[in-house]
């Protein structure tokens, strides 16, 4: 540990110290040691500093620290109920109390498989027939029944891919430990190459982990996939919903201009950036598609800012298309009403 880790060590060391002499408070750093936080994360500093470089590594940890825990006033939505635990607590007896829990918690290990085809002028005839699986927000930690579901499902399927569109984890904040072992078991269910993106549930501490399981992470990045001597092109942005640090320019950057694009992004919130960047595809999830609907598959909130026609399945903006996937886990509490949990296969074909 080269000095400069040490002296932040002992600042680490002291803060500690003062945190317990006061006595345990509520904050993320009040209930895991600030020093054993620090040694753990000096680790995944360094492998960061090595994945994204020092400025992105420092850059995208300290936003993060800065809105670990907020409740009220960061982000898009001004009201983060994710973040507010005590209510969901609240929202579950609230649901056991009416008789309904047990319904809509069978209803959230009931994962459906969907089939979305894609027509698109510009796709190189190698990759017509092409298909891509389509995971999102599995929050993996507190969806055991669906993540049962989805193991039975995965062997079946036919794929040339794998994306994840974020939010692997269920909590906002701490420990993630349970999240990583759950998407190790996941990843040994998963034949093909996988891609994935970070959502506003996940810390970019969890990067080195995810990839070295074999999850390729696109940080405003761009990868191009060839087949048949011919190339199209998967870019990926950073969580743009809650820490706001996408850069769709950077992660097109190296998009030649006529060629075949996808946008993986955890929310669609991004649909007009992309489309005027020039993207074919746009794939996301985020909204759970409401989870817990009125008949009819009338979402209550999206919990984004984007119109309803976007919150989930297909559509079309511009000469972009699009797709919200309603998620294969549940967030806050794992129940869902008029909205089940799917994974989508989504096939490529030509013109």
């Amino acid at each position: 540990m080269d000095q400069s880790h040490r002296t932040k060590l002992d600042t680490c060391v002291q803060f500690d110290a003062n945190i317990r002499a006061r006595g345990a408070g509520n904050s993320p750093a009040d209930r895991f040691g600030a020093a054993d936080c620090f040694l753990m994360d000096v680790a995944i500093a360094n492998k960061l500093e090595q994945r994204l470089g020092r400025l992105h590594a420092k850059q995208r940890l300290g936003i993060e620290k800065d809105h670990e825990a907020q409740i009220f006033g960061q982000g898009i939505s001004f009201f983060h109920i994710e973040n507010w635990y005590s209510i969901h607590s609240l929202i579950r007896s609230a649901l056991k109390l009416s008789g309904i829990f047990w319904r809509g918690q069978r209803n959230a290990e009931r994962i459906q498989v969907r089939h979305n085809y894609i027509r698109c002028q510009r796709l190189p005839t190698a990759f017509n027939g092409f298909t891509l699986l389509h995971l999102s927000d599995l929050h993996i930690d507190m969806s055991a029944g669906a993540m049962r579901c989805l193991e039975e499902l995965l062997p079946d399927l036919k794929y040339d891919m794998c994306v994840i569109t974020g939010d692997y984890r269920g909590a906002t904040f701490g420990p993630f430990d349970d999240a990583l072992e759950g998407m190790k078991r996941l990843r040994s269910h998963l034949s093909k190459t996988v891609y994935g993106v970070l959502g506003n549930h996940d810390t970019i501490r969890m990067v080195p982990s995810l990839e070295e399981i074999g999850i390729r992470i696109l940080l405003n990045e761009c990868e191009f996939l060839s087949r048949g001597g011919k190339s199209i092109y998967l870019a990926g942005i950073d969580d743009a919903h809650y820490y706001r640090v996408d850069n769709i320019e950077k992660a097109a950057a190296s998009i030649p201009p006529d060629a075949f694009s996808i946008l993986l992004s955890h929310t669609p919130e991004v649909y007009r950036h992309a489309a005027h960047a020039g993207f074919d595809l746009l794939l996301s999830g985020h909204t759970h598609g409401g989870q817990i609907c009125l008949p009819g598959s009338i979402p209550i909130t999206l919990s984004s800012v984007l119109p309803r026609r976007f919150g989930s399945g297909a559509w079309k903006y511009h000469n972009m298309v699009g797709y919200t996937s309603v998620g294969a886990g549940s967030a806050i509490v794992a129940v869902r009403f008029n909205c089940l949990p799917e994974i989508t296969l989504h096939h490529l074909q030509c013109c």
